[in-house]
């Protein structure tokens, strides 16, 4: 690798691998280099939902009457570890700042602006992978079990439809008319037709892996410790295997990014935003569509392999010891939202989301070092926010205009 076009991506998740993709498009060496493997961290266990609906923001008007009284109670999805509250505290001030309803209104055109290209970044790559069959466009259905939960949802439902998202409402005979597997206590329902998601997302980024090394590029298995920083940035990376030369860096390492970004000069209030999954392999229930539950906070997606249900927010170190108490939670909620749901084999998983208080992702050049680049933080839509992401990356590596304004995901907004 020339130190004039490579570029060395830390991060080997869904992002990482888009904006290593992006860059052998823009005529760069790649390197990927990743301490467990392609997509094996966060990237694994999600919803798997290509979320174009989610332009709304994690904060909303009035969640400071809500977080004190969820993080009390034992069967609220929001979790913190007390001994996690002095680093968490400063994150959660932040969040409920940006409640305010300007900023929740600027928050959502910001992301509806990466969002509305979801399928032009990641469409021609999951093309080239020749990875069609793990897309489903079966559309998604959010689900309301009272009148007064609906109700409680207005405001979000306007901000969709304000930035283009056809959606339709429904009650519950016409939801279970969709999908018949659900609960009859199902009172109304949001129907989004053309929403897709992934039937695995593990294999869908190791599939688009498999491009950077027919492509060329190179995946190296180690953890990045640190770097070796002369007067013009980063000249090596130090990692647990030996120390690597580099030209240009990519940190695209989620919620690990945060030290890594710090040795470089450049800190943000990135928290791991926890989640849990329970697959139901070969599932006793066959499901039509994608569902989310308003009530309960999860989601149960059909997967290749079974059903998928995922949920909670735990804030804690990301690498203490999860609590499969919160994954049996979210199986108890997805249980009772699909009666039916049911399988000889039952498996758990906890997983790390990289989340910033403002529910923006840092995409931009470091404001330390010109020859490094931060694509990291995307919480629940880290695998809808990829391709576009990637290709971001390739156009401001490359020095070319990019296709959107990054202003208001820059790194030093903070």
């Amino acid at each position: 690798m020339t130190a004039s076009k490579d570029v060395t991506v830390i991060g080997a998740g869904i992002v990482g691998v888009c904006c290593a993709l992006y860059l052998q498009r823009e005529g760069f060496a790649v390197r990927l280099v990743d301490r467990i493997g392609p997509g094996a961290g966060a990237s694994s266990g999600n919803a798997g939902n290509l979320g174009i609906a989610s332009c709304v923001p994690a904060a909303l008007p009035g969640v400071l009457r809500k977080v004190p009284r969820m993080l009390f109670d034992a069967t609220s999805p929001l979790k913190l570890r007390w001994r996690h509250l002095p680093r968490a505290l400063p994150w959660f001030l932040r969040f409920i700042a940006a409640a305010q309803p300007a900023r929740v209104e600027a928050i959502a055109d910001a992301r509806n602006q990466l969002l509305s290209r979801l399928h032009e970044g990641l469409d021609p790559l999951v093309a080239d992978a020749g990875a069609e069959a793990l897309i489903k466009h079966s559309g998604l259905l959010m689900t309301f079990e009272s009148e007064a939960a609906f109700a409680g949802a207005a405001y979000a439902i306007d901000l969709r439809r304000r930035h283009g998202v056809a959606l339709d409402i429904l009650d519950g005979n016409e939801a279970r008319q969709i999908e018949p597997a659900l609960t009859p206590a199902i009172a109304r329902a949001i129907h989004v037709p053309r929403l897709a998601h992934t039937t695995d997302p593990l294999r869908l980024t190791q599939a688009l892996a498999r491009s950077v090394e027919r492509n060329g590029g190179s995946i190296v298995r180690a953890t990045v410790r640190g770097f070796e920083t002369g007067p013009d940035g980063p000249r090596r990376i130090l990692t647990d295997d030996g120390a690597l030369d580099v030209g240009r860096i990519v940190l695209a390492a989620g919620v690990w990014s945060r030290p890594l970004a710090a040795q470089l000069g450049t800190r943000v209030p990135l928290e791991a935003e926890r989640g849990y999954h329970t697959m139901f392999a070969d599932a006793h229930v066959d499901l039509r569509v994608a569902l989310m539950s308003a009530d309960r906070y999860i989601a149960v997606t059909p997967m290749a392999d079974g059903v998928r249900a995922t949920g909670m927010a735990e804030f804690a170190a990301p690498d203490a010891p999860p609590d499969m108490e919160n994954a049996r939670c979210v199986r108890r909620h997805a249980q009772a939202l699909v009666p039916g749901l049911t399988a000889d084999r039952v498996s758990e998983w906890m997983g790390p989301r990289p989340s910033h208080p403002d529910s923006k992702p840092v995409i931009g050049r470091s404001p330390r070092f010109a020859n490094v680049f931060f694509a990291f933080g995307h919480d629940h839509i880290g695998l809808a926010l990829s391709g576009i992401t990637g290709k971001l990356i390739g156009e401001l590596v490359s020095g070319r205009p990019t296709s959107i304004d990054l202003a208001p995901f820059r790194p030093d907004r903070f």
